[in-house]
């Protein structure tokens, strides 16, 4: 295993981590005290809790991380790394000159600890690769594309059958997709093969184009796991996956738009990803197959995509999604990308897409919108976003993930629900089917 594909949520990192942290704090505890030096450690302790509690709430109060407040877990986490690190510098009053150095270690463990604390709660950088922004995946070999087809005569789920010795998971890694029409910066597309991908005269398969939040990375380590449980379950059968980079390398808030300061990420998405697609994967030509999706800013983006091009995709999948690209930094992108214009950043928003489309646009398009329960800011967003859908004509569903917040448990769930209600659609159902 690549040393950037360690696990960081769960396995042994976070337990070697954890308990590193726990021997430091020990050996910081175990000391002949005087009364100046416990004074010292109890103070520090408390104003490390105190700053660590003031500053979530700047944190939230700032926006710093969007408009959903930071989840509750990581109050104890910040008030309790600085309450510990307090305590450490705290009894380097007094100490001995090796306690000194131990204290001074023991801060940085502490806070080692306590960002993979935070990160397993967040969910959404399960390796060092996802949370350092560099790809962990190397480039995947591509089976040969042969000729693709349009729509199946019969259900995929009903004309497949896996021939024996397919693969029991689908493949993963990357590939440069080349920015030939955008000239856009953006950093290699993850890439997932379901198994009926890899198997001899494989299959034309439906294509979901994804994006990521932001900051994020292009990583299809969540929505592979996903399909292949799917896979799993019906035969082999999954979609082809591109997670595209719509923020690019510099890791910037695009607004999924074209502009000469940010670049042009949509037309890399809508036009070079797409065209890739077609040349690269063995799948099936018709926008009836075809779905475009995201999680937060990459949510906002697909059902942007999705309003705007509705003869490149006829599924949408929105999970937790901004309500429209660019709207944590408004003033901002309202300068960068439109150039000053109010209007032109308006008549961008998705609604407003929706809105003005004429009847029948939208006709024969299935949308699905997915929101934690816990955030109820961006609940908000999708009841807004899936009412703006069902009245322009598309097939909504609008889904509320019980007792999560806008961490990755919102990505997991939003897919497993996404593809609950898109699998039968695009004929990879067996149960529906058999």
């Amino acid at each position: 295993m690549q040393i950037w594909q360690l696990p960081i949520i769960d396995g042994a990192v976070p337990i070697i981590v954890y308990t590193i942290a726990g021997a430091f704090l020990l050996i910081v505890l175990v000391r002949r005290w005087n009364r100046r030096a416990m004074l010292w450690a109890a103070g520090g302790a408390l104003a490390g809790a105190g700053l660590g509690v003031a500053l979530v709430h700047v944190v939230d109060r700032m926006q710093l991380f969007g408009p959903a407040p930071l989840p509750g877990f990581v109050v104890p986490w910040a008030a309790g790394v600085l309450a510990a690190s307090g305590f450490a510098l705290g009894a380097l009053v007094g100490a001995r000159w090796w306690r000194r150095i131990v204290s001074a270690f023991a801060v940085l463990v502490f806070l080692v600890a306590a960002a993979v604390g935070i990160n397993a709660g967040f969910g959404l950088n399960p390796t060092l690769a996802t949370l350092f922004g560099v790809s962990g995946y190397d480039p995947l070999e591509l089976p040969e594309v042969g000729p693709t087809t349009d729509v199946p005569s019969v259900p995929l789920a009903q004309s497949f059958v896996p021939p024996a010795g397919m693969p029991t998971k689908g493949s993963r890694g990357t590939q440069v997709i080349p920015a030939t029409a955008s000239g856009f910066a953006a950093r290699p597309a993850g890439i997932y093969l379901p198994p009926a991908a890899l198997v001899p005269n494989a299959p034309a398969l439906p294509l979901v184009i994804m994006m990521m939040g932001h900051p994020g990375n292009p990583d299809p380590t969540a929505i592979s796991d996903v399909l292949d449980e799917f896979a799993a379950r019906n035969h082999g059968l999954a979609p082809i996956v591109i997670v595209a980079d719509q923020v690019g390398s510099a890791n910037a808030d695009t607004a999924c738009a074209d502009s000469a300061a940010l670049g042009r990420a949509r037309t890399y998405v809508t036009q070079d990803v797409v065209a890739w697609a077609k040349t690269h994967l063995r799948i099936i030509n018709d926008p009836a197959f075809w779905t475009i999706a995201g999680y937060s800013n990459g949510g906002g983006c697909a059902i942007s995509f999705g309003a705007d091009y509705p003869t490149l995709w006829k599924n949408i999948l929105d999970i937790s999604g901004e309500p429209f690209p660019g709207s944590e930094q408004v003033a901002n992108i309202t300068k960068t990308v439109y150039g000053g214009s109010s209007a032109a950043f308006e008549a961008s928003k998705p609604v407003n897409i929706l809105a003005a489309a004429p009847a029948g646009t939208y006709a024969g398009m299935t949308a699905v919108f997915t929101a934690g329960s816990a955030d109820p800011a961006y609940m908000a967003h999708a009841d807004t976003l899936a009412a703006a859908a069902r009245k322009a004509g598309m097939a909504v569903t609008r889904y509320d993930i019980p007792g999560v917040g806008h961490t990755g448990d919102a990505l997991k769930l939003g897919l497993v629900e996404g593809f609950t209600v898109l699998y039968p659609v695009l004929g990879l159902s067996v149960a529906q089917t058999r």
